[in-house]
């Protein structure tokens, strides 16, 4: 209330331009807000119609009491639904975009100058395929989008249900980055390096073992490698083999709060 009359008060009654002046004070209160940690908020996923497109995204908050409020869950059931109308690619493209006649971008303004914290479209991930599943894991805390090269509902649900829970890097060895991998053997070789029990062996014993540590890597990091969580007696490859001789994951994303 007292945004407003002043608002109004600066802007000589004007009501046009005192709603610029408050959306112009609502930018000052981002600028202000930019340093501090949105790690709460409501997490999305979603598919058109004809399960061709899915998009996952994260309208991130500061605290967990506006999280779980109903305005602020509806709000990003508004911008989920404008993403998927739109068929939007990238969160820059959704803040173009409008609800009712206003920007995006300049709800979420007015919505952080009403809540006071520092709030907005923290990640932002799309997934096109034959078939895309998507999947909400935990209270809106995390979204899983999985494409599959057929349409296979069942099987989308169950491995975007074990990408929540197991978290893999890549669909398997081949599609690990070049970055993850060297990662990972920097990490084992320093391991080995500092084993008081490898001192003095041979470079060809310790390449072995680090192939080894390295090949168990992918076994627990890739996806088709991994253990199925609904059946630990065989792996996520062995699970999608049985449901179809050439079914095949094509890609999948995952996102989580924090």
């Amino acid at each position: 209330m007292m945004d407003c009359r002043k608002a109004l008060t600066e802007n000589n009654g004007d009501i046009e331009a005192a709603i610029d002046w408050l959306r112009k004070k609502g930018q000052k209160v981002a600028a202000l807000r930019g340093d501090r940690d949105a790690k709460e908020g409501v997490v999305l996923a979603k598919t058109t119609a004809d399960n061709k497109t899915g998009i996952t995204l994260c309208l991130s908050c500061e605290t967990d009491f506006v999280s779980k409020n109903d305005d602020f869950v509806a709000f990003a059931q508004s911008i989920m639904d404008a993403a998927i109308a739109n068929n939007v690619h990238s969160a820059d493209e959704l803040y173009a975009q409008e609800i009712n006649g206003a920007k995006i971008a300049d709800l979420v303004n007015d919505k952080l100058a009403s809540i006071g914290e520092k709030i907005g479209v923290s990640k932002f991930e799309r997934i096109d395929a034959e078939f895309v599943s998507s999947y909400i894991h935990g209270a809106n805390r995390m979204g899983v989008l999985v494409g599959l090269n057929e349409v296979q509902p069942e099987v989308g649900k169950d491995i975007a249900m074990q990408i929540a829970a197991m978290n893999p890097v890549a669909i398997d060895s081949s599609s690990v980055s070049a970055e993850v991998i060297e990662r990972e053997k920097g990490v084992i070789l320093e391991l080995i390096k500092n084993d008081p029990k490898m001192a003095g062996k041979p470079d060809e014993m310790i390449s072995k073992i680090a192939e080894g540590k390295l090949n168990a890597f992918y076994k627990e990091s890739t996806l088709v490698a991994q253990a199925f969580v609904k059946d630990g007696g065989m792996s996520v490859g062995d699970y999608l083999k049985s449901k179809g001789s050439d079914l095949k994951v094509v890609s999948f994303k995952r996102v989580a709060l924090g």
